[in-house]
């Protein structure tokens, strides 16, 4: 039997109390999104406590579409029907097992319509006793093969042995917007993915550092971007060319420190391209005392510069979970293709961990950095990734 509905449940939204019919709007938007090609095959319901989606028409690779929508805690797909007649129950059951998989299983009914003649245990009885007379199916009530779950609602019965976990999180652009330092590594599109997955609406800044990096960086982080565009179907990406900076900051700078004034440099090129677009905050791909300044130290020489709040997703992951749900979202293999970044091509032997503010200041007297900030800023290049089926 093919499933008719897909009862699509909001998780954390269902906590956001008044604010919570915005929540599911949105979220309602981001599905739309999701399936613009296929708006003809199914009919969409919202209601207070889930979403349905109708099938009219079989769509293909719809499991996987939803799972990688943010907001969605779970969904099911289900077998509807309009008379819940307890006859018309046990017929379905029987027609839903001898599809099914295994040898034992479970029913679990709610009865949502209190005017409904038979409560829960009633009906799991009636269901199971069908099912253990005319298959060769057992009850495990522990840890069953397949559990049948039964939802007697006023519209009909909805009836479901799959249930699939969606992204969580919230829905894109929800919770607000941000601008994400990226990088050509591993880390940083893991951080946007989790920030996506909050409902944070990303727009990415990277450095590039021409001719001392090759354009393969950039078409690294477009095709990255492009795998990203499944959470977030619209992605700017704003290139900054940094090498003057970069040059003089390897000229003047005393040991160990070039990677602090540069990671000071960008983000306050960061700051200001944020404060141009309305933005309210940074975002990076900072993971605690990963690499040299990403020690605690560094972080608070390095964030003084900025008056942003910065968000740092990735604050408390290890490498082995950062490359797990790299592999995950398929930017892993992307990342690791040989094309450096400027923060690796100029990172110095010994770098400081715990470097000192006084030393920052004194290394940036030495030169006037405004205008080369000013010239970074006017010289921008823009591209716009989106999703593509």
């Amino acid at each position: 039997m093919k499933y008719n509905v897909v009862i699509v449940r909001f998780g954390e939204m269902s906590t956001k109390g008044k604010n919570k019919k915005d929540f599911v709007a949105k979220l309602a938007r981001s599905i739309r999104i999701a399936l613009r090609e296929n708006e003809d095959d199914y009919k969409m319901v919202i209601r207070h406590d889930h979403i349905y989606l109708y099938i009219i028409n079989e769509i293909s690779n719809l499991e996987k579409c939803l799972a990688e929508i943010s907001g969605m805690y779970s969904f099911s797909l289900a077998y509807k029907i309009e008379d819940p007649d307890l006859d018309n129950l046990k017929e379905l059951a029987l027609k839903v097992f001898a599809e099914e998989n295994g040898k034992t299983f479970k029913i679990r009914a709610r009865r949502i319509d209190k005017s409904y003649p038979y409560i829960s245990d009633e009906i799991n009885r009636e269901i199971a006793t069908v099912i253990l007379k005319n298959t060769p199916w057992r009850v495990d009530v522990h840890e069953p093969d397949v559990i049948l779950d039964i939802e007697i609602r006023e519209d009909g019965a909805y009836v479901f042995t799959k249930t699939l976990k969606g992204m969580g999180g919230y829905p894109t652009g929800s919770i607000g917007r941000c601008l994400m330092m990226l990088s050509g590594g591993i880390d940083s599109p893991v951080a946007t993915y989790l920030l996506m997955r909050r409902g944070v609406e990303v727009t990415c800044i990277h450095f590039a550092a021409p001719p001392y990096t090759n354009s393969g960086v950039i078409d690294k982080l477009e095709d990255i971007l492009k795998k990203l565009t499944k959470y977030q179907p619209k992605i700017r990406l704003f290139i900054v060319p940094f090498t003057k900076i970069q040059e003089k900051i390897y000229e003047i700078s005393s040991e160990g420190y070039p990677i602090t004034i540069m990671r000071r440099m960008m983000y306050r090129i960061a700051s200001r391209l944020a404060e141009r677009l309305n933005l309210p905050c940074l975002a990076t791909g900072e993971s605690v005392g990963q690499v040299a300044s990403q020690t605690i130290d560094s972080l608070n020489v390095i964030n003084s510069v900025t008056n942003l709040p910065v968000l740092r997703p990735l604050c408390t992951y290890d490498k082995v979970d950062i490359i797990k749900i790299s592999e995950k979202i398929e930017t892993y293999e992307i990342s690791i293709r040989p094309y450096e970044d400027c923060c690796t091509i100029f990172a110095p032997v010994r770098p400081k961990t715990s470097p000192h503010f006084d030393e920052c200041l004194r290394i940036e007297d030495q030169f006037d950095f405004a205008p080369l900030i000013d010239e970074c800023l006017d010289n921008l290049e823009v591209k716009y990734i989106k999703f593509e089926n």
